[in-house]
C-alpha cells in the first residue's frame, strides 16, 4: 500500500521512491507526495520519472497513477515525484476556505444537508439541499469565516482510525471535522475569504468560496 505523505507533510513538493507495481500506462508507489482526487478536492498536478501524471485516483486505500502508454516504468524503478506546488497550495486553501464556511453554514442552519462539493485551485463550491435562499447569509459567513482567518489559529490534522486511513481536522474552539484532504497549518494561511450565493436549480442552493 502506498504511504502517503502528503499527509505528513503537504508542503512537500519533492521525493524519491519507488515504483511498487505497473500494469499497462497505471503505476503505484512505494510512497507519494501526489495526492489524488477524493472528497471534492482535485488531484494535485506534476509529473513520476519526468512524465506528465494525466489521472490519479483511489484504489480503496492505494492510489493509482496514469501516464502515458510510452512511459517505460518498471516494477522497482527509482523516480522522483514532484507537484506542481502554487496548484497544491491553491488547492489547500481553497478547500480549507470551504470547510471553515461550512462549519458556518451547520452552525446557523443546523440540520441543512450537504449534497455535494468541489475545490480546485481558484475556487470551491458547496451544494446544499435547500429550499430557503442563502443569499440573505453569504455576507454574514464571509465576515465570520474572515474572523476566523485573521485569528490565525492552528490547523490540527491527523489520523481518527489508522489502520482504515481515516483522517480528521480540528480547529480548538471551532469546529472538527473528519476529512482526508490536504490542509494548510492555520486559518490565516487561508487568505481573506469571499462568499457568494448562487441558485443551481430547484431545491438546491450552492455557495462559491474564494480565497485571495
Amino acid at each position: 500500500m502506498t504511504r502517503k505523505l502528503f499527509w505528513e507533510d503537504p508542503y512537500r513538493t519533492s521525493l524519491g521512491t519507488t515504483v511498487s507495481a505497473v500494469r499497462g500506462d497505471e503505476v503505484r508507489l512505494e510512497s507519494t507526495i501526489f495526492f489524488a482526487f477524493s472528497g471534492g478536492q482535485e488531484s494535485d498536478a506534476g509529473t513520476i520519472g519526468g512524465i506528465p501524471v494525466a489521472e490519479a485516483r483511489k484504489d480503496g486505500l492505494d492510489i493509482v497513477y496514469r501516464l502515458a502508454q510510452e512511459h517505460r516504468l518498471s516494477q522497482g524503478d527509482s523516480v522522483d515525484v514532484l507537484i506542481d506546488w502554487p496548484r497544491r497550495y491553491g488547492l489547500m486553501r481553497h478547500h480549507f476556505a470551504a470547510e471553515m464556511v461550512l462549519q458556518l453554514v451547520y452552525r446557523r442552519m443546523p440540520g441543512i444537508v450537504r449534497i455535494g462539493a468541489h475545490v480546485s485551485a481558484e475556487k470551491a463550491r458547496i451544494d446544499f439541499a435547500c429550499d430557503q435562499s442563502l443569499s440573505g447569509i453569504d455576507s454574514e459567513l464571509e465576515q465570520q469565516a474572515n474572523v476566523l482567518v485573521q485569528a490565525d489559529r492552528p490547523i490540527v490534522a491527523g489520523f481518527s482510525d489508522e489502520p482504515n486511513q481515516r483522517r480528521y481536522w480540528r480547529v480548538d474552539g471551532f469546529a472538527e471535522m473528519a476529512c482526508g484532504g490536504t490542509h494548510p497549518r492555520s486559518t490565516g494561511e487561508v487568505g481573506m475569504v469571499r462568499v457568494k450565493r448562487r441558485n443551481p436549480g430547484k431545491g438546491r442552493e450552492r455557495l462559491e468560496i474564494s480565497a485571495f
